[in-house]
């Protein structure tokens, strides 16, 4: 299933800028240490939710989605595929506009679950990559 372009570009310019990263940690070597950045430099407000619940780059961490105490546009996935559909389903839970999953995140049927809740969702792309694709 492969995200279409205006799906990536709503999601990018007009759900909104609270994102949750789940799987943010200080770990620089990581992944989503660097896309977080990237969305930061894009204006984005980039919240961790990790099961340490650090401060990253001035930003109070959460140990889950549930935790965060404000409301949360998009979430951005960072976890194992197997593990993906749970966050997918929290993030439908609290409400979140739209579910991101990264590169080699994919979950099939937590996808069509997003979708039926009607939230957007794109799986298995990366924002720092989209985001300059948009131009």
């Amino acid at each position: 299933m492969d995200a279409d372009t205006e799906t990536i570009r709503r999601i990018l310019t007009a759900t909104g800028d609270t994102w949750a990263v789940v799987g943010l940690s200080n770990n620089r070597a990581r992944a989503a240490y660097g896309v977080a950045g990237v969305l930061r430099r894009f204006g984005k407000r980039v919240v961790p939710v990790h099961p340490k619940a650090e401060t990253v780059n001035g930003e109070q961490g959460y140990a889950s989605l549930s935790a965060v105490p404000f409301p949360v546009d998009v979430v951005d996935v960072f976890v194992n595929s197997d593990l993906a559909g749970a966050v997918a389903d929290e993030a439908v839970a609290i409400g979140a506009k739209a579910v991101w999953f990264q590169l080699g995140v994919i979950d099939e049927a937590a996808y069509g679950r997003v979708r039926t809740a009607g939230r957007d969702m794109v799986m298995d792309r990366c924002p720092a990559i989209e985001i300059p694709a948009l131009g």
